[in-house]
């Protein structure tokens, strides 16, 4: 154990002693940690970053559920957050924002209130069922994702919740017309109330969408935009240091360091086992360090401290693994080197550390799981909403789980290639 401890050991100062490797595992994180803080305004007096989101609304519906849309961007809620205002062209909205003037339009269609809240005569129509029903349009700007992203959220929940009183409203009516509980007479009575509910659930205050956000415990919460893009900066050059850790086992196979190691009383196990320690230790130390330095410079707050070191913990780990696999694949450092760029811009795209995963498809989100990045920013944003340990317990289940599994693959594949055997 203790040649293990010290393999590891010189692993980590001999990293820490190469400029070329500190300024990526370190200065590049902090610099696109403060260029994005500079672009999303997060330097600019609003900690969250987030505010004023202009938006235009073209509001072609006569009916009440798209009075209530227009009406729950101009509520107070809202009014820290979004800047609304009233369109009367799609063509001109989505204009404005192809001209980067708005971060998205909305377009209410006409009949959107019609199609969830049918009328008498739109049942006496030939074939009702065939007509496909107008949906919102969301025209989002590119170059604004976040804003953009916050935008389609809020339209999301609006549609989520009238698609709740609609499908339990149908439901209940159903099953109150099958028992015998609602005679047919009052079906359309009910309907009507069913109606009057759709038209009244969107203003009700449980839809009220803020930045601000409370605990369990009843404390306030104020979400900050770098609580999302630190993490995400330094999870993808994690990815780079653990793969840089595994270059050196690789190039000290080549230089002849591991046959002279062997000639010691020093067994491949240890050896192997020390590498892999000083490949952790040392993606511990650069996220602690970038942690520690975000703190401290931009006053970012992470959320509660050890649930902060056990996620840390837990996603080197799991990058570890990986590091590992690409060790084990590759036949040169350079092909470590290689791979291991590729795979940490990969896993930055997919893991949400450049653009956010709720702007993805859902293949994309589903595919963003095979990353530690995409585990451990679920759990970093948890910490810096509010959370604590016991909401962590998916995300650290998950990267112990994919390190393991990729540290066994790659135990094995090491043995075939006698890459430490006398």
């Amino acid at each position: 154990m203790l040649k293990l401890f010290l393999i590891g050991i010189k692993d980590l100062r001999l990293i820490f002693r190469d400029r070329a490797a500190l300024i990526l595992m370190l200065v590049a994180p902090f610099l696109l940690t403060l260029g994005m803080g500079l672009v999303t305004g997060r330097f600019s007096g609003n900690s969250s970053g987030i505010s004023d989101i202009p938006v235009v609304i073209v509001n072609l519906d006569d009916g009440e559920l798209g009075k209530a849309l227009v009406d729950l961007f101009n509520s107070e809620d809202l009014a820290e957050l979004v800047e609304p205002t009233i369109g009367s062209e799609p063509e001109a909205a989505r204009l404005l924002v192809d001209e980067d003037e708005v971060a998205a339009a909305i377009i209410i269609p006409v009949g959107f209130s019609r199609s969830i809240i049918p009328q008498e005569e739109d049942f006496e129509s030939e074939n009702p069922s065939g007509k496909e029903a107008p949906q919102i349009e969301l025209y989002a700007n590119p170059t604004r994702p976040t804003s953009a992203g916050i935008i389609k959220s809020i339209v999301d929940e609006y549609i989520s919740r009238l698609e709740e009183v609609r499908i339990s409203g149908e439901t209940a009516i159903y099953q109150m017309v099958f028992s015998g509980r609602l005679p047919m007479e009052q079906l359309q009575a009910a309907g009507e109330e069913m109606g009057q509910r759709l038209q009244d659930s969107p203003t009700d205050e449980t839809l009220a969408i803020t930045i601000n956000t409370s605990t369990a415990e009843g404390e306030e919460v104020e979400f900050d935009i770098l609580a999302y893009l630190a993490p995400g900066m330094a999870l993808l050059f994690l990815m780079y240091t653990v793969s840089y850790g595994g270059r050196s086992i690789l190039a000290e196979k080549s230089q002849g360091t591991l046959p002279r190691l062997l000639v010691s009383p020093t067994t491949s196990t240890q050896i192997l086992g020390g590498k892999v320690f000083g490949i952790f230790l040392t993606g511990v130390a650069q996220m602690l360090i970038l942690i520690g330095g975000t703190s401290l410079l931009f006053q970012v707050k992470w959320g509660d401290a050890l649930g902060v070191v056990l996620l840390v913990l837990a996603a080197v780990f799991g990058a570890t693994g990986w590091g590992l696999l690409i060790t084990a694949f590759a036949r040169t450092p350079g092909q470590v080197a290689s791979i291991g760029s590729a795979i940490m811009l990969i896993f930055g795209i997919l893991g949400g550390s450049f653009i956010n995963l709720e702007q993805m498809p859902p293949m994309i989100q589903t595919l963003s799981r095979i990353t530690p990045n995409s585990w451990a920013l679920d759990g970093f944003t948890t910490l810096a909403l509010g959370g604590t340990i016991a909401h962590l317990a998916t995300p650290l289940t998950a990267l112990l789980t994919m390190g393991l599994v990729l540290f066994v693959v790659s135990v094995i594949l090491f043995g075939r290639k006698n890459l430490v055997q006398k």
